[in-house]
This record gives C-alpha cells, structure tokens and sequence, in this order.
C-alpha cells in the first residue's frame, strides 16, 4: 500500500511540475496579470477540470508559483553563503548579493512575480512570508558574525535606533537563540534590505537604459556602500 501511495504521490508531484513550468512560459510570455488556468490546461492538453485537482484557483496557482520563486532566490542566497562561510564577513555580504543579482538577472520573469507590480486582484497569503523572509535572514546571518567578532559598528546618524518603529516579531527574530544583534541594527539592516532589491530591479526592469553602461560595476560598488552602512566593517588592519 505505501508503495503504491508513494507512485500516486509522486506522479501527482510529476504533473503539479509540468503545470507549474507551464505557467511559468505564460508568465514570460504574457505576464502574471493574465495567467489563465484555461490556457495552462489547454497548452498541457488537460482538462480544465483536471488542473482544478491541483490548483483549484488561479491564485491557489500564483502563490506556488511565488512560493516557488522566493525558495529558489533563497536556496541561491544560502548556497553563496555556505560557499565562502562567514568568517570574512565582507566577502560573505557580497557574495551573497551578487548571487541574488545573478539570480534576479537569470530568471526576469520570476523576479518580476515577487519583487515586480502588484497582480490585480491577488492577495499574498501567509505562506509566503517566510519564503521571502530567506533573503534577509541570510544577511542578518552574515550582520551576526560582524556583531559577534566586534566588526558591526555603532550608528553614527541622530536618532538611528529607530527601536519604537520595530514590530514585535521583529524583535523576537533579533532574539532567536543564537542571535544577539542589538535592535539598533535592526532598522539599518531593513533599510539595506530594501535598496539591495531597489539596485536590482533597476537593472531588471531596465531603469538604467542608456544612463549607465557599466551596470556590474555600479553594483559592486553600491554592495560595499551598503555593507557599510549595515555597520559591517573589515577584519584586521584594514578596519
């Protein structure tokens, strides 16, 4: 019987794979405002009422696709994380913004699904807030190891604490066991969170198109600007 569960299983994962490649094409082709359950069925040569077994909507059908992209981006972020480690913590903040560039320029469409316009009608549950979490804890972890070898410098902007705009679940993020960040770090990490996707979906969405050539370049030096401005500092004599 397991067996037998497991293949239904399986081949039920099989076909949940080929409806979601599918509307990824019409994603790129057409744009998450106009994906039709309809049209995925009919280009996979389904029913419509048998792609309505696996997603009974197309928003049931968005946020996996969503779900999907924010777990890809993450895994990438992870992966450059592990690659170099987090003992240079410089070079650590910097691969891991390159890899989430790198990524956001591989995959436009995808990109454009969870960091581009809104979709009309279409309201984001809370399953995906912890994929599109992923991305910052990764540099929060990398924030963790500068704090913890001394190398996170104190703010030096008037009234940057900023802790009464810091919800309650951010703070209890702060607190996780093993995490000691001060909550002063919190805002500046948020705020570099935020212009690091800005950078990118400049460059995504062609807002540097015959302005600035040399687009890699302005990122590397932007990555470092930011690294600063969390309060990441070199190790060693170079601090």
């Amino acid at each position: 019987m397991g067996v037998i569960q497991g293949a239904k299983d399986r081949a039920r994962a099989e076909v949940a794979g080929a409806i979601k490649d599918q509307a990824r094409r019409q994603l790129a082709a057409e744009g998450a405002a106009r994906l039709s359950l309809r049209a995925v069925a009919r280009e996979l040569g389904m029913v419509s009422s048998a792609l309505y077994r696996y997603f009974p909507s197309r928003d049931d059908l968005l946020t996996a696709l969503i779900v999907d992209a924010y777990n890809a981006l993450g895994d990438t972020a992870e992966a450059a994380v592990e690659r170099v480690g987090t003992a240079d913590w410089m070079r650590a903040w910097s691969a891991v913004c390159r890899a989430v560039r790198r990524w956001a320029l591989d995959h436009p469409h995808e990109y454009a699904l969870i960091y581009g316009s809104p979709v009309p009608g279409y309201a984001a549950p809370q399953d995906t807030v912890a994929p599109a979490s992923r991305v910052a804890l990764v540099l929060l972890e990398v924030a963790q190891a500068a704090h913890e070898a001394g190398a996170l410098a104190e703010p030096d902007v008037p009234g940057a604490d900023c802790r009464s705009v810091l919800a309650d679940d951010v703070r209890l993020l702060l607190r996780e066991p093993g995490r000691t960040l001060p909550e002063r770090a919190a805002p500046r990490l948020a705020a570099v969170w935020a212009q690091l996707f800005g950078l990118i979906s400049f460059e995504v969405f062609g807002q540097y198109n015959a302005v600035i050539e040399d687009r890699e370049a302005l990122f590397e030096a932007t990555v470092l600007v930011l690294a600063h401005q969390v309060g990441l500092r070199p190790a060693g004599p170079e601090a």
